[in-house]
């Protein structure tokens, strides 16, 4: 349902670890669908989270949030105000997985309890029932175990996606920490994951740090969407682009 609402075509999402409210305007002005708003990582809190989350338009699928753990009342709090997935980190279990559908996910799928503050977040007959097509419940499998119980966490009842953190999915393998592998115990386990979901039919993202990378991921068929980039990898890359060009111009100037 959301990726026919983009014609079709792949979703690209951010990650957001600083309290910005103008960054995802910026990136969706740049061709970005959607962010993943990283309370795991980096700077961002639950109120600034859910104030972000009430500034981007209700319309937009694909605004997600990663928690730091399943606890329930953050994520209520998230959902509440806007957030359209939830992503789960280092899901290792089918038990973890039914916690993270209990909590993203109204009666009868899960118990997220009812409270609509935000008006016209799910339109439909039945409120309940839009919303529960409306939110991603998603996995973040990001080590072995995760990838060896791929098959009891992607066959829980009402998850919608999984999330492949390729970083700490290496570390688990004993590879340095990296993403965007060409070959390897990571790229297999990218394989093993894309059977598993698509027997499912359970999407499949991936965060990639190369828009080289991810391209031939798409054409390859292996994910349905990326996470492409995180805002102080993407900010510190043009701020060293900028000095590095002024140091070349620079240096060009002083002989000629």
């Amino acid at each position: 349902m959301k990726q026919a609402a983009l014609g079709g075509r792949n979703p690209v999402l951010y990650h957001q670890s600083v309290p910005s409210f103008s960054m995802p305007e910026w990136a969706a002005a740049a061709g970005y669908d959607g962010v993943i708003l990283d309370l795991q990582h980096g700077e961002l809190g639950l109120e600034a989270a859910c104030g972000i989350l009430r500034s981007i338009p209700r319309d937009n699928a694909y605004a997600y949030a990663r928690v730091g753990s399943l606890d329930p009342a953050p994520i209520l709090r998230l959902l509440d105000s806007g957030a359209r997935g939830i992503v789960a980190p280092t899901v290792e279990s089918r038990s973890q997985t039914e916690a993270l559908v209990a909590a993203t996910k109204y009666p009868p799928v899960g118990n997220r309890s009812l409270g609509p503050s935000r008006p016209a977040l799910y339109p439909g007959d039945s409120y309940t029932e839009a919303g529960n097509r409306a939110v991603s419940a998603i996995a973040q499998i990001e080590t072995k175990a995760g990838v060896d119980r791929a098959e009891e966490i992607v066959s829980t009842p009402g998850l919608d996606s999984v999330y492949i953190g390729p970083a700490d999915l290496a570390v688990s393998y004993g590879l340095p920490g990296r993403g965007d592998w060409e070959d390897g115990p990571v790229r297999e386990a990218i394989a093993h994951l894309r059977e598993v979901t698509t027997a499912h039919g359970v999407t499949l993202g991936i965060y990639s740090g190369q828009p080289e990378y991810a391209a031939g991921l798409f054409a390859d068929g292996l994910v349905d969407y990326v996470g492409l980039g995180i805002d102080l990898v993407l900010l510190n890359r043009a701020f060293g682009d900028t000095i590095a060009a002024l140091d070349s111009a620079r240096s060009t100037g002083s002989n000629s």
